[in-house]
């Protein structure tokens, strides 16, 4: 039994493998136990056979074992296996249908990332989660104090800085149970405030010591943020062919519905990982306030923009430019030209 690839349904307890030969006829089907299933397929497919997996949790982690026992790991995207499930869903049509989709010839897997960017990655992710907390507790203040006649500012830093001076205010309604309540929320924001620092300290020393990211930051509108989700997400970018592809996969170029010969283009297709989208775009809202005023070649091209066409669509063409420049920063390791930034990187 010769098998050329396996696809693998990947579980939290129960895998289910796939294999077929090189006509593509099923030739191996099993149902295993997550302590059992890569012993199992290490023992019946040789190394170098093509093994297939969905981008799902734990999908990276099982890939980066796959690759060091020799075996050639796709990792597709499930909204393009989900044209191969046949009939119902399930376990094993699921890995049936990964098994056909990585054998399609223009089908583009996911890059393996390397601990290293899943640990960046991981801190972004817990940063996001607990800036969305901190959100939530600045809401929770102003709409609890309201209920007692105070207007709360709308900035953060503003709120900070006006709970001192309720709590201390004797005539301004609140009640000592509820004045407990704020403090104790005070508090809570206070917390998230200090865990927020230390993450954005972390993000500016990783930013600091990994080379990619020290370049990506030469551009403008790119700081450790950007520069470490970059790395995070794309890596070194070589599994794009240009920046337009790159910018393409983030969801930055336009969405067509084109038909008869006729083209059709329609906003943006935010396709891809939007966070990284939302970072880039926000970095190019703050690169479009630096640039009246300068001369260089990319804030000429900015200005003449925003001439023409609304804020907001100037920025998605800047931070689509800037994932094109970012990708040629990443692949070719060269340092940020500004004379070469107004022209899109191919």
């Amino acid at each position: 039994m010769k098998i050329k690839r396996i696809g693998v349904d990947l579980a939290k307890n129960v895998f289910q493998l796939h294999g077929v030969d090189r006509r593509g006829k099923a030739v191996w089907k099993r149902r295993l136990s997550r302590d059992k299933w890569l012993a199992v397929l290490c023992d019946t497919a040789a190394p170098g056979t093509q093994i297939g997996m969905e981008a799902c949790t734990g999908a990276h982690h099982w890939a980066r074992l796959l690759q060091a026992r020799g075996y050639q790991v796709k990792i597709i995207a499930p909204q393009f296996v989900k044209p191969f499930i046949k009939s119902n869903k399930n376990d094993a049509n699921d890995a049936e249908a990964i098994c056909e989709a990585m054998d399609r010839p223009n089908m583009h897997p996911v890059r393996v990332k390397t601990v290293a960017q899943q640990d960046l990655q991981a801190v972004h992710r817990i940063r996001e989660e607990i800036k969305s907390h901190r959100i939530a507790k600045g809401n929770q203040i102003r709409g609890l104090v309201a209920e007692y006649g105070l207007v709360a500012p709308q900035q953060l830093s503003a709120l900070r800085r006006a709970i001192p001076g309720w709590l201390e205010d004797a005539d301004n309604g609140l009640g000592f149970l509820f004045r407990q309540l704020l403090q104790g929320l005070w508090e809570d924001l206070s917390v998230l405030d200090r865990r927020m620092a230390e993450l954005d300290q972390q993000v500016g020393v990783i930013a600091q010591q990994d080379p990619v990211a020290r370049r990506l930051q030469q551009m403008r509108g790119v700081g450790p943020l950007i520069a470490t989700a970059l790395v995070a997400t794309i890596g070194d970018g070589r599994q794009y062919r240009k920046g337009r592809d790159m910018a393409a996969a983030l969801g930055l170029t336009p969405r067509q519905h084109s038909s008869g010969g006729k083209d059709r283009l329609l906003g943006i297709s935010k396709r891809g990982d939007a966070y990284l989208r939302y970072l880039l775009v926000h970095g190019a809202r703050s690169a479009m306030r630096t640039a009246k005023g300068k001369e260089d070649r990319l804030s000429r091209w900015v200005i003449d923009l925003q001439a023409r066409r609304h804020a907001n669509v100037v920025a998605v063409a800047l931070a689509n430019k800037m994932a094109r420049m970012a990708w040629v920063i990443m692949t070719t390791e060269v340092d940020y030209d500004p004379n070469l930034s107004a022209i899109s990187a191919s």
